[in-house]
C-alpha cells in the first residue's frame, strides 16, 4: 500500500524535513509531552493513519463538490427568479398606473375620499393589506382592479423568493468554506506525518507515482466509452480542484472529471461518487485479477466509493488525486488496489 495520491505530489515537491516539533506530533498523535523528541514511527503505523485521514479527505471532497453543484444550481434559480421579477415588475406597474388614473378621476368626481398615495405605491404588500380601499372604485373597474391585485400578489411571492434564495446561497458559500478550510487541515496533517519519516521512507511510502505529463491519446474514438477515455487523457496534468468540473484552468476533483469525461461522450451520469457508483450499472471485479472484466471508461470506486477515477485500459487509469496534485494516468496497484470497492458502466 502507498499513501494517497494528494499526498505523494506534495512530498516530491516540498518535503525535505526529518522530523517535525513537538507541538504538531501533539497536535496529530497525541502526544502531551511539552519537551523531547516525538516518537519515532515505522512505515506501515505512517500508512495506517494515512489511509485514515485519506478517507475523511475524500469524504469531504464529495460533500464540497455536493455543495459547490447545489450552490450553482441554487444561483441559476436566483437569475430565474430575477428574470420573473422583472416581467412581474413591469406588469404590477402597468396595471398600477391605470388603475391611478381611475382612482384619480374617481377623487376628483368625489366619489372616494382614501388617501389617493395607495393607488401610485410601488410596493405590492401594501397594495394587497390595504386592498378594500380599491373597492370604492367604480364597479365598472372590477376585472382590471383584479388583475391588479392578482399581479401584485405575484410579484410579492416572487419577490419573497428571491429573498429565500438569496439567503440559502449566504449559507452554501459559508458552508463551502467551512469544508474547505477542513479539507486544507486534513492536507496539512497528512504533509505533518510524512514529515516523521525520512526521505528514504518517504519514497517507499509514496512508491507508484503516476505520470501527469506527456500523454497523447492514440486509441479509438468510435464508442462513446472510447470519447470520454479520449477526454479523460486530454485532461492529463490539469490541476485538481475542490468541486472542480473544468475546464482544466479550473480544475477538477474526482467525480468531476468522471462526469464530464462521459459528458464529452454524450451521457449524462451523477456528479457526486457515491452517487455514480450506486446508481450506474455495475461490473463484475474478478477475484485475483479486478481488471479481468473492465473496460475502458469504466468508473472505479475506492475507499468506500469517496473517491472514483476512470479506467483507461492496460491496468490503468486517470485519476484526478487531490489538493496539490494533478489528474495523472497511473497503474491500479498499491493504494488503488488495495481500496478499489466497485466499478460501473454508464
Amino acid at each position: 500500500m502507498h499513501t494517497p495520491p494528494s499526498v505523494r505530489k506534495i512530498v516530491r515537491q516540498r518535503v525535505a524535513a526529518v522530523t517535525v516539533t513537538v507541538f504538531a506530533a501533539g497536535l496529530l498523535l497525541g502526544v502531551t509531552s511539552s519537551a523531547g523528541a516525538a516518537p519515532a514511527l515505522t512505515v506501515s503505523q505512517v500508512q495506517a493513519k494515512l489511509k485514515a485521514l485519506q478517507t475523511k479527505e475524500d469524504q469531504l471532497d464529495q460533500q464540497y463538490g455536493q455543495v459547490k453543484q447545489e450552490l450553482q444550481t441554487t444561483n441559476q434559480q436566483l437569475g430565474l427568479i430575477n428574470k420573473e421579477i422583472a416581467a412581474d415588475s413591469v406588469r404590477f406597474a402597468g396595471l398600477r398606473d391605470e388603475i391611478g388614473r381611475i382612482a384619480v378621476a374617481d377623487y376628483e368626481d368625489g366619489n372616494i375620499n382614501s388617501s389617493i398615495a395607495l393607488f401610485t405605491s410601488g410596493n405590492p404588500q401594501r397594495i394587497l393589506n390595504q386592498s378594500s380601499i380599491l373597492q370604492q372604485l367604480s364597479d365598472t373597474n372590477t376585472a382590471l382592479i383584479r388583475q391588479f391585485l392578482a399581479a401584485a400578489k405575484l410579484l410579492t411571492t416572487t419577490q419573497l423568493a428571491e429573498k429565500r434564495t438569496k439567503a440559502g446561497i449566504a449559507q452554501l458559500k459559508s458552508s463551502l468554506l467551512k469544508r474547505k478550510a477542513a479539507l486544507n487541515k486534513l492536507v496539512s496533517k497528512e504533509q505533518a506525518l510524512l514529515n516523521r519519516l525520512s526521505p528514504a521512507q518517504q519514497v517507499g511510502v509514496t512508491a507508484g507515482g503516476g505520470q501527469t505529463s506527456g500523454l497523447k491519446y492514440t486509441g479509438p474514438t468510435s464508442s462513446q466509452a472510447d470519447k470520454a477515455v479520449q477526454f479523460a487523457y486530454s485532461k492529463v496534468g490539469c490541476p485538481y480542484v475542490y468541486g472542480g468540473t473544468g475546464p482544466c484552468a479550473d480544475g477538477y476533483d474526482c467525480s468531476g472529471l468522471t462526469m464530464e469525461a462521459w459528458a464529452a461522450a454524450g451521457v449524462s451520469i451523477p456528479r457526486d461518487s457515491y452517487d455514480q457508483e450506486s446508481e450506474l450499472p455495475q461490473v463484475d471485479l474478478a477475484a485475483g485479477d479486478p481488471t479481468k472484466y473492465l473496460e475502458p471508461g469504466d468508473i472505479l470506486g475506492f475507499a468506500g466509493n469517496s473517491h472514483v477515477g476512470i479506467y483507461v485500459g492496460g491496468g490503468k487509469l486517470i485519476d484526478a488525486p487531490h489538493t496539490g496534485a494533478d489528474v495523472e494516468l497511473i497503474s491500479l496497484t498499491g493504494w488503488y488496489a488495495s481500496e478499489l470497492d466497485e466499478a460501473v458502466r454508464p
